[in-house]
């Protein structure tokens, strides 16, 4: 998932291992809790009597010293209290339980004679039995898992077992067993010597023959051989089998050398190993292999940061964890938290009531239902018990507290405090201080730690007002509603609104429970609340203003809903700091689950559910908290955590800092699917984000009546698109044709594997099945729009590129030679729709004007359509891909129609050899017998003339037939030139066709464009010109009056003169 640790993770699971003593073997002493007889040795390994068998895969635990079970009746204790043994009894003791599911349990009680045997026995047990590497086989130890309970404890295996767990078809098993040479009879027994591995792999291969591996075999280069070299297999490899999404420098490509030592290790001829080959049963033994499993073993590993606040991961929680059936009626069980805790949950619940008897011993029920009532202490000691068996990190207790004895009270806090121990957080860590702003720890600093959430006692300093943070913590908790205030947008409260609000709380509804409110928190148990403090949920603008991250608010599952629909990136934000509790609402009486899906979209903590009712919400969990190591947390993805990102759970686009994936599955075969003889089919299903979640995406046909290695020929379901990987999950799922579940198998997106894998199945309750499984091939990459899938092909495989496009410049070339005058303008364009126009065909000349033209400014000039942007429209796209499809048709036409001449001249000329053959038996036959008449060279000569002639009427007829096959195939090949050199010629014209529309189009819009800033711009210029003219007016006389003054001045001694003529004439 998201934020594992960056870098290669050094894997720190350890490969299944089996202590020598356990191998060997001890005896103990096994006795039944409800037998009255005396206790019968037992022994694990029995050569002398057909003896139980006991899956490892089907158990729970293995429990020694006080945790274990003792017999309850006096005279069984004194049978078992051997005199001569030392030590308690206790110590003695193994208890092995084990189920299939956490609900019907069974207990295996036996008795060491040493108290290091006992222990050694329960610590390596439960190694085994928690071991991810065991619970997540691969195909090939699942079938040597077969083989070893078929010869385990038998010194001959009989027929029926083999008849009783190959059951789909025993015609198909007295035939594989025949064929290795075996009895197949139903009373017959085979030696065990008989019964070799090498002989059970061959009854596997006939019972359950793999013709696609042999294809695949074939497809990958052994084509006409028998063995793929090591060049082949490192291509395979590298090509198929290689996630395309991981860091080439971090995860390189393997290397031939490293391919050969896989070689020297799946191939089981050592010849053809040692010269770099593997046959197909090397091929098919490495696909089976921990090499080639679909999950990767570092995610299975605890591989994910455990460094950040605690509110940055998805915890594993449980609802009302102490029952067993449904919410009204039934048992309740002190088990139930031993078998949660070891299923890897980290957040339980108790319902605790105040005791009734005179003990006054508090009790866990659910209140005001027919439920039985269990012990408050024994609970606590369970939990003690099984905290960190499966997990080390920090546990939730999630009380809900209607005990109002304050001394009932003081007795609970009591018992956590005694029997938790230093486990139990009592107080704030330095760095991590109750204040605001300051985050919660995180899971590795509160490791092996157990929390309490439980109502939080608050001193009040104001009589008159009591600040939001009083006001919200004594109130409704799991069993009550998340009412809304009053007063919203108020963050100090009077005392009357928080009465209101209790009266609300107190109302409830059939959503929220039956159990009403809870009581006032004491202050032993108070004291015992630190970083887990429940308030009441007001609004996300009020949280986000207190900014208390050690507050936190539970929803039911409609509130929740009602939430995430109004305001989901809120709710997405207010997770980031703060933790949320989602459990399901109170009318789920029968105990079924919601999607938890809907919750991890909005980045919801602690989503509860029934542990009691395996369906498929509660498989989605099981799937969900199957990696990091099974250690109950799961680190949200980054945008989830991060305060500068902001995150809508609805969004149908890619998510920043996201790369989305593109996912391909191909149900190709399945194997050993359903003990029974009927058809069967798979249906694949994806959850995530509500626009990755495909519900019932694909099914195949129906295989008819073959559960034993039916086949599917079908097209791959292809997820276009999934936004966010991180948190969608694929669920490939099989069923009988009647629509019983077979078995199925839930993966997360980011962490499946591409290539050909196996998909070992689980039942419902998520354990893994020995036989069934089913052949997949997968295809995985970062999402690529359409618009670039040209672009990535020609950066992924440039040399193809290079090549094609050589290849369609040639074709292009040929074709514009021939046409002549059309040379010119095919050279623009390529068949394969590789615009190639010059500039010319797109320029479009711009008006000339002149440099001081006021209008300059408007115009722009117009940019040609650039050859990408032509390339991307749709349209060209959808035009290409028709004529590709044109094209490849008629070369497919021309193809048959010549595969048909050549059959059609081949069998003329079979049928002319043989009429040729036949008569010239028939000359020989006849001479033969006139031969013994009469023997002569002329009957000899005469002979030897006819079987001439009849060579040369045969060659004659083949050498006219081969002409008319020549002629006949060369006008079939003219047909093909012209009509590939016709529909060539459409395509050009379509697509030039298209570029001038395209041209046209472009011109009409730049055109319309220009006109429109003339438009826009003509009132300023009008504006401007107005403005010119007025100052031009504004300047006119003054420009009027310099004129007649220069002119004055010019003319003036004229003036002078004639002035004074004027004056002597008048004298």
């Amino acid at each position: 998932m998201a934020g594992a640790q960056p870098g290669v993770h050094a894997l720190q699971l350890k490969p299944v291992s089996v202590p020598e003593s356990l191998k060997r073997g001890n005896k103990f002493m096994k006795w039944d809790d409800v037998s009255n007889g005396p206790p019968h040795l037992f022994f694990f390994f029995c050569l002398n009597a057909e003896t139980d068998l006991l899956d490892i895969a089907y158990i729970k635990d293995a429990r020694n010293g006080k945790c274990t079970k003792t017999p309850k009746e006096a005279k069984l204790r004194e049978l078992l209290d051997v005199s001569t043994l030392a030590g308690k009894m206790e110590n003695r003791m193994l208890t092995v339980v084990s189920g299939l599911d956490m609900v019907n349990i069974t207990y295996l009680n036996f008795m060491a004679f040493q108290e290091e045997i006992a222990k050694e026995w329960a610590e390596e047990l439960f190694k085994l039995t928690s071991n991810l590497m065991v619970q997540n086989m691969s195909r090939e130890d699942c079938l040597e898992k077969a083989y070893v309970s078929l010869t385990l404890t038998r010194p001959v295996l009989y027929v029926r077992v083999i008849f009783r767990i190959f059951t789909a078809d025993r015609k198909r098993v007295e035939t594989a067993l025949e064929s290795c040479n075996l009895p197949s009879g139903r009373s017959d027994s085979i030696p065990q010597e008989d019964f070799t591995p090498e002989i059970y792999t061959q009854f596997l291969s006939n019972i359950c023959p793999r013709p696609e591996l042999d294809h695949i075999f074939s497809d990958v280069g052994a084509k006409t051989r028998v063995h793929l070299t090591v060049e082949q297999m490192t291509e395979f490899i590298n090509s198929k089998q290689r996630d395309p999404r991981l860091n080439e420098i971090l995860y390189p490509p393997l290397k031939p050398e490293q391919v050969q030592l896989l070689v020297d290790k799946y191939e089981p001829n050592p010849a053809l190993a040692e010269q770099g080959q593997i046959s197909v049963e090397g091929f098919a033994r490495y696909l089976a292999t921990d090499e080639n499993s679909i999950i990767p073993p570092e995610k299975l590993d605890q591989s994910e940061d455990m460094t950040f606040p605690l509110s940055h991961y998805f915890i594993n929680s449980s609802h009302n964890t102490y029952l067993t059936a449904g919410q009204l009626a039934g048992n309740s069980s002190v088990e139930m938290y031993k078998q949660v805790l070891l299923s890897g949950c980290r957040c339980i619940e108790l319902d605790c009531w105040k005791g009734r008897t005179t003990e006054e011993e508090p009790v866990i029920t659910h209140g005001f239902t027919m439920t039985s009532e269990i012990s408050f202490k024994e609970v606590i000691e369970a939990i003690s018990e099984c905290a960190f068996k499966t997990s080390p990190f920090p546990i939730i207790l999630s009380f809900e507290n209607h005990v109002d004895s304050p001394k009932q009270q003081a007795k609970m806090a009591e018992y956590c405090r005694s029997i938790f121990g230093d486990a139990l957080l009592t107080d704030t860590l330095e760095k991590y201080p109750l204040e605001s702003g300051v985050p919660l720890p995180s899971p590795l600093e509160l490791m092996g730690k157990i929390l309490i959430k439980n109502k939080k006692k608050h001193h009040k300093k104001d009589s008159s007002k009591k600040k939001l943070s009083e006001q919200v913590s004594n109130t409704c908790s799991d069993s009550s509603s998340v009412c809304e205030p009053s007063s919203p947008s108020t963050v100090e409260a009077e005392s009357e609104d928080e009465d209101d609000d209790d009266d609300d709380c107190k109302k409830g509804s059939m959503d929220e429970g039956t159990a009403g409110s809870e009581a006032f928190a004491t202050e032993e148990m108070s004291n015992l609340v630190i970083y887990i403090q429940p308030v009441k949920f007001y609004s996300f603008e009020a949280s986000k203003k207190i900014d208390r991250s050690f507050q936190m608010s539970s929803f039911v599952e409609t509130k929740a809903l009602e939430q995430l629909t109004k305001s989901p990136v809120e709710f997405v934000e207010y997770n980031k700091s703060q933790l949320s509790r989602i459990y399901p609402k109170g009318t789920r009486v029968d105990s079924s689950n919601y999607n938890p899906q809907l919750f991890w979209n909005a980045g919801c903590q602690l989503v509860a559910l029934n542990f009691q009712t395996i369906d498929l919400s509660m498989q989605l969990n099981l799937g969900m908290y199957e990696y990091n190591g099974k250690c109950g947390y799961r680190l949200k993805p980054e945008f989830m955590r991060r305060p500068d990102k902001n995150f809508d759970p609805f969004t149908e686009s890619t998510v920043d800092g996201i790369v989305a994936n593109t996912l391909s599955v191909k149900i190709i075969s399945g194997q050993f699917l359903s003990d029974k003889k009927v058809g069967t089919y798979v249906e694949i299903d994806m959850f995530g984000l509500p626009v990755d979640t495909k519900r019932k995406a694909f099914k195949t046909k129906t295989s008819q009546g073959n559960a034993i290695n039916p086949v599917w020929e079908e097209e791959a379901i292809v997820f276009k698109k999934v936004v966010l990987p991180t948190l969608a999950s694929l669920r490939i799922a099989v069923f009988e044709e009647g629509g019983k579940f077979i078995g199925h198998r839930i993966i997360p997106v980011s962490a499946i594997r591409p290539g050909y894998r196996y998909v070992s199945l689980r039942n419902e309750k998520n354990q893994s099945l020995t036989l069934p499984s089913l052949f997949v091939y997968v295809e995985v990459k970062d999402y690529v729009p359409d618009t670039f899938a040209d672009v990535i092909e020609a950066l992924s495989n440039p040399i193809r590129y290079v090549n094609l496009m050589e290849q369609r410049a040639n074709q292009l070339a040929a074709l514009t030679l021939e046409e002549g005058g059309e040379e010119e303008g095919d050279k623009d364009v390529s068949v394969g729709g590789n615009i190639q126009c010059s500039t010319n065909c797109y320029s479009l000349c711009s008006p000339t004007v002149k440099t001081e033209d006021i209008i300059q400014s408007v115009l722009t000039d117009l940019e040609a359509q650039s050859l990408e942007e032509l390339k991307q429209q749709k349209t060209f796209v959808r035009e290409q891909r028709k004529q590709y499809k044109e094209m490849k048709e008629l070369v497919r036409k021309h193809h048959r129609k010549t595969t048909e001449l050549i059959k059609e001249h081949t069998s003329r000329a079979s049928e002319l050899q043989s009429q040729q053959h036949r008569r010239r038996s028939t000359l020989l036959k006849s001479h033969k017998r006139e031969g013994k008449k009469s023997r002569s060279e002329q009957s000899l000569s005469m002979l030897d003339q006819e079987l001439s002639e009849l060579d040369q009427e045969c060659h004659q007829r083949l050498t006219e037939l081969k002409e008319q096959q020549q002629q006949q195939l060369l006008t079939l090949r003219q047909e093909q030139y012209y009509s590939e050199k016709y529909q060539k010629r459409e395509h050009i014209k379509q697509v030039q066709m298209y570029a001038q529309s395209k041209r046209q189009e472009r011109l009409l819009e730049k055109h319309k464009d220009i006109r429109q800033q003339i438009v826009d711009e003509r009132p300023k210029l009008q504006s401007d010109l107005d403005q010119e003219y007025q100052d031009k007016f504004r300047r006119l006389p003054v420009e009027i009056q310099e004129f007649v003054q220069d002119s004055g001045r010019t003319n003036g001694e004229k003036h002078v003169f004639i002035n004074n003529q004027t004056v002597k004439s008048c004298q």
